[in-house]
């Protein structure tokens, strides 16, 4: 890992003032960052020194003078955000102000190989700061590796093509998923609400205040540990509502429900939600079913959370038509909670998993202010 300058106190809290910016002059700095005008100066002054800050133009101030314009220098780095999800990996390389340097896409068992193209197309000046993997399991708090080390197979499909001794942070990807409904997505604006996602598992984002909700072993939202089934007659079973509710088992009960005279049956969800928008009877009935599975669901969720919003995603749950059953159940079962349908789509883990990486690439150059002013 490239080492990072020492910087005074100052200069550190500028530069992250300036990451968050992208832009900006160093009156609009000295207000942002609540320092004066000298002290701003000179610390801009410290940071294109080591290459952190570098001018990028000049704005009209409006008194007939031009201000020069700052951004963040090529000292400054980049991150990485790897979303290893079970079919495609999605990788993200971003500036320090969160500019998309490079990206890839590729099969989940070509995972190495996505990595390597993203990490050929980032600037060959910009050391790399940090590394956010974004994966389907429990990520213990402050989870973090050197990326030579072994965290079992999920992260090994990708350790062999990451630089030696960078950060390496583990993230829950539908944690990662719920930030970049917040800042990108449908939850703008919302501080509390909660993230559920539908796919081949189940997960949801619990986001309080703003943050995320990890948990004390970073297994909050872990709905597939719901007991289930409860009946007097059955034993809940591991992971069994997962099972039950995720798209493997919705498109065998899509199986078993088509009937012979209308042809193939879907094989895909997309393929079923399709026919189901063109008014196929045994899809509908199969759409409408799983909504309501979805919306009681929802109503378990709710009424441990009061959210005030739900945030539907994933490769089954994101689709607009699960949304007048997933309402109607949730409001028989519930109190009022508004339902909506993801904005951010496939690209919401690899999003958020960017975001993590950018605020933990700022705090890795912060944290080297050990000088005083």
């Amino acid at each position: 890992m490239v080492r990072v300058p020492r910087l005074t106190e100052s200069a550190s809290h500028v530069f992250a003032v300036l990451a968050q910016a992208g832009t900006a002059t160093r009156p609009q700095l000295a207000s942002l960052a609540r320092l004066s005008k000298p002290t701003v100066s000179a610390a801009v002054a410290e940071l294109e020194g080591v290459r952190l800050a570098a001018h990028s133009g000049t704005a009209s101030s409006g008194t007939g003078r031009n201000a020069a314009v700052y951004r963040l220098g090529p000292a400054a780095g980049a991150v990485l955000a790897v979303d290893l999800g079970p079919a495609l990996t999605r990788v993200r390389g971003c500036g320090l102000d969160g500019t998309l340097l490079a990206e890839a896409t590729g099969p989940r068992d070509e995972a190495a190989d996505v990595v390597r193209d993203a990490l050929s197309a980032l600037p060959v000046d910009a050391p790399l700061r940090t590394i956010v993997v974004a994966v389907g399991d429990v990520t213990a708090p402050q989870r973090m590796r050197p990326a030579t080390a072994k965290a079992g197979p999920v992260f090994d499909a990708v350790a062999v093509a990451l630089p030696p001794g960078v950060p390496v942070h583990l993230e829950n990807n539908v944690n990662c998923a719920a930030l970049a409904e917040l800042h990108e997505g449908a939850a703008r604006g919302r501080h509390t609400f909660g993230y559920l996602r539908i796919g081949v598992g189940i997960g949801l984002g619990i986001v309080v205040g703003g943050q995320v909700l990890a948990g004390a072993n970073g297994a909050a939202g872990e709905l597939a540990r719901l007991p289930y089934p409860w009946d007097d007659d059955l034993e809940p079973r591991h992971e069994a509502l997962e099972e039950y509710i995720g798209a493997r088992s919705l498109l065998r009960r899509a199986a078993e429900a088509w009937p012979d005279t209308d042809g193939a049956g879907p094989r895909t969800a997309e393929q079923l939600f399709a026919l189901a928008g063109q008014g196929s009877a045994p899809a509908c009935a199969v759409v409408a079913r799983h909504a309501v599975d979805v919306g009681r669901l929802a109503a378990a969720v709710t009424a441990v959370l009061d959210p005030g919003l739900l945030v539907l995603g994933g490769s089954t749950g994101a689709f607009p038509q699960l949304l007048p059953g997933v309402r109607a159940e949730l409001e028989r079962l519930s109190w009022p909670t508004e339902v909506v349908s993801s904005q951010v789509g496939d690209l919401g883990t690899v999003v958020g998993a960017a975001r993590l990486a950018v605020a933990r690439g700022v705090q890795n150059v912060t944290e080297a202010a050990r000088m005083k002013d």
